[in-house]
């Protein structure tokens, strides 16, 4: 199992906070760093600095990092067009040397939309433009000639398909969700992974069982899976009730629904979402200033699974 720290800057955190999140990643050994993509806190509370773009930070933290996997989880395709993103994210891997992930979904926080004059079209609208996105940046990606394209929602003409990522024949594309009919479609056509984030084991399950099955009638052998969870790690109840505090997050319901408790239960449980199939656990970071937990998570729990 290879752990990932996914962070969560709109509930505001500077660059250079994530920056320390990032390196403490790399020096500790963990596979990625991964943020969200959002931009307004979602969180009751102050909203600090605000967010923080998320292609502007990873092409930052591709110049300061070296080994580290870097994406999202997810970019809406609401906040981009098609075209300039498959540039975007073409550009930071090649800053990163190839290290790029891209995670892409539909969006679904109308707020930040409207604070933002960002149109938030209804969730139908969504997953088409959904699909689109991912036949578009695929497509540009890999094409050998002027690439075009013609959607309900996007029409490209004669594109010359630059610039080209470093990876090829294209950065790992993540599909996730619960959804029961079509994202299991588009994860089995367009995905390298198919991620399912804040479940229990038994709803994992049944998502990736629905994926499995999705892959097998598209004639697809393999898909990595993964999932997410919040991580409240800690070597006491005193410590395990003192991060769950600073997250404002009470230690009963962490337990319940994520990855709460001491190094040994924590292990159990990703234990538990490796035998349904996943390969990689994103771990919820939700206090970025406590670089002792993500220390404490690589000596304790890295180790064990």
């Amino acid at each position: 199992m290879k752990l990932r720290i996914f962070t969560e800057p709109q509930e505001g955190v500077t660059y250079d906070d994530l920056l320390a999140v990032a390196q403490a990643t790399e020096r500790l050994g963990f596979d990625a760093f991964f943020r969200s993509d959002h931009y307004l806190r979602i969180r009751p509370g102050d909203p600090g600095p605000g967010s923080t773009d998320a292609w502007v930070t990873l092409a930052g933290l591709a110049r300061e990092t070296s080994r580290i996997r870097l994406g999202t989880l997810v970019t809406p395709v609401t906040f981009r067009l098609p075209g300039p993103l498959a540039i975007s994210v073409a550009q930071v891997d090649q800053m990163s040397g190839g290290r790029v992930e891209l995670g892409l979904g539909t969006g679904w926080f109308e707020a930040e939309h409207t604070a933002y004059g960002i149109p938030f079209p209804p969730m139908g609208e969504r997953f088409d433009r959904f699909e689109e996105q991912l036949e578009i940046i695929t497509g540009l990606w890999g094409a050998t000639k002027p690439y075009s394209f013609e959607g309900a929602h996007y029409r490209v003409e004669e594109s010359p398909a630059l610039p080209k990522p470093a990876q090829r024949p294209r950065p790992p594309i993540i599909i996730g969700g619960g959804g029961a009919r079509r994202t299991p479609r588009l994860a089995a056509r367009f995905a390298d992974e198919f991620n399912l984030p804040f479940r229990t084991p038994d709803e994992t399950r049944q998502a990736f069982g629905r994926v499995r099955a999705a892959c097998e009638a598209a004639g697809r052998e393999s898909m990595v899976y993964s999932a997410a969870q919040t991580a409240c790690v800690g070597r006491d109840e005193a410590e395990i009730a003192r991060r769950a505090a600073a997250m404002d997050l009470d230690v009963a319901s962490l337990r319940a629904g994520g990855l709460a408790g001491t190094p040994a239960e924590v292990v159990e449980k990703i234990g538990r979402f490796a035998e349904l199939g996943a390969e990689r656990m994103y771990l919820q970071i939700l206090d970025p200033t406590d670089l002792d937990h993500l220390e404490l998570i690589a000596a304790e729990v890295m180790p064990h699974v």
